[in-house]
Formats: C-alpha cells, sequence, structure tokens
C-alpha cells in the first residue's frame, strides 16, 4: 500500500518508516512510504487554528489530490506563561517563517523576567491519517474540458502530477488525528548544536540519562539540541503522535488484503 506524507521533507519519511517498522514488525513491508515532494504536489495554505486542524488540512489536501491515504502533522512550542504562545505561529513567530535565530531571540526576551519555575513550556504535535474515497472516483465538476476531466483523473489516480495543477478531487472517506506532548522548559541563553528550531531553548523533563557537558553547564540536563537524533525522537512529540497513529495505519492495512 502506498501512503503519501504530506511534507517536502524527506527526513520525515525516514522517522515515520522507523516508527512503522519498530510497531507494525514485517507488516511495515507492505506500505510504500512517499512524500507530497516527489509527486510535486504544493503546499496548501494552513488556515487552522490549532495544531489538529492544521494536520488535517494538509492530509485533507494530499488525499483529495492522489486518491491515495496521505499522513501529515503540523507542531510547535507552547509557553503556559504566554497563554499556550507561540503555538502554530512557532515557525513565524518572529515574522520570516523558518527563521530559528529571530524566534528564538524574540521568545527569550518576551520571557526575559519570568523565574525559572514559571518558565514551564511543551512541544505539541498532532498527526493525522487521512484515507479517500477512491469508490466513489473522482469529482471532476465544474471542468468543462473532457481531455481535462480525463487527465485530472489520470492524476489523481496515479498520484503523479509532475507539477500540473489537479482539477478532480477525491472525497474523503475517514480522518483520524492524534497528538503527542514533550513537556519540559525554557532556559536563558540557547545550548546544543543539533535539532532546529527552538530546540536549543528547551530542556524536556524526560532525559537520556546523560547530562550536558558544554563549559558552564556541565552536569546540567540537556537541551534538545544537546540531545543525538535517537535521544530526541525517542521522547519527541512527534514520535508519540505518529505511535498514536499507527493502530489506524494498522486497520488500514487490514482493511486492504
Amino acid at each position: 500500500m502506498k501512503i503519501v506524507v504530506a511534507t517536502h521533507n524527506e527526513g520525515k519519511l525516514v522517522e515515520i518508516r522507523r516508527i512503522l517498522e519498530e510497531d507494525l514488525g514485517e507488516d511495515a513491508s507492505g506500505i510504500e512510504l512517499v512524500s507530497a515532494g516527489s509527486l510535486h504536489l504544493p503546499d496548501p495554505v494552513e488556515t487552522g487554528v490549532t495544531f489538529q486542524e492544521n494536520a488535517l488540512l494538509k492530509a485533507r489536501d494530499v488525499a483529495s489530490r492522489t486518491g491515495l491515504p496521505a499522513v501529515a502533522d503540523d507542531s510547535g512550542i507552547i509557553v503556559d506563561v504566554m497563554g499556550n504562545a507561540p503555538g502554530i505561529l512557532s515557525a513565524r513567530w518572529a515574522g520570516a517563517h523558518g527563521h530559528d535565530k529571530a524566534n528564538n531571540a524574540l521568545l527569550l526576551a518576551q520571557i526575559e523576567d519570568i523565574p525559572d519555575a514559571k518558565r514551564t513550556a511543551r512541544f505539541r504535535c498532532a498527526a493525522a491519517l487521512v484515507v479517500p474515497d477512491v469508490e466513489a472516483g473522482v469529482d471532476v465538476t465544474g471542468v468543462d474540458n473532457p481531455r481535462e476531466a480525463a487527465d485530472a483523473s489520470a492524476v489523481a489516480a496515479t498520484g503523479v502530477s509532475a507539477g500540473a495543477a489537479v482539477i478532480g478531487r477525491y472525497a474523503i472517506k475517514s480522518e483520524t488525528v492524534e497528538v503527542g506532548e514533550m513537556p519540559g522548559r525554557i532556559i536563558h541563553k540557547p545550548r546544543g548544536e543539533h535539532g532546529f528550531g527552538y530546540d536549543p531553548l528547551f530542556v524536556p523533563d524526560d532525559q537520556p540519562g546523560r547530562t550536558s557537558t558544554e563549559p558552564d553547564y556541565e552536569g546540567e540536563p540537556l537541551t534538545s539540541a544537546e540531545m543525538t537524533p535517537a535521544e530526541k525522537n525517542a521522547i519527541s512529540h512527534r514520535g508519540k503522535a505518529l505511535k498514536a497513529l499507527v493502530p489506524a495505519i494498522e486497520a488500514l492495512l487490514k482493511s486492504a488484503d
């Protein structure tokens, strides 16, 4: 079974494949993961006001365009003293999307005077699985040109758009969304060279059993950016959300037998 991951980041496929292999064992070999980027699908505009809404929005868009099951996620950091901000605006908190240094600097400035005991926060991730109704066929309502309608049906059936806009859309048959969190706290200065986003500012509550070796911080708990990818993945919000989605994927596999 082919499942499309609604991302242009091929690294997410590796993470999802690892989780499926851990939880499904040999059954995972029956799943072929492909990215939306490899199918030349566009990124939809994220208009949701929660992580769940944005994850579903992205998965629905891919499933309706391709006629294939789709997995998507949306995540960010929630700082308690800031009323759950930055939240869904995490990636563009300072204005420009994905400007990690600017986002980190603004967040630190906003809670500069907040004492350590009140700097609690958590990363949250919503992961969604959306299954299209392929039996109903592709909807080409409003497409006047017969050739365009045929092209739309072919693109949706094969999941290969070659950069072309998909005119027809499949209806949605089922949706599942799960949430995972990684609680912790925000420190006063960034530490660590790994990860991305707010990782250098965030110390997870769950620690891997070793401490920081950076000068002036020896013996301190690790930030997410000081952890190895394996250490972070073992406790991450995304990993928890995706693992919670596995039963729905397993049920989808069984229904296809």
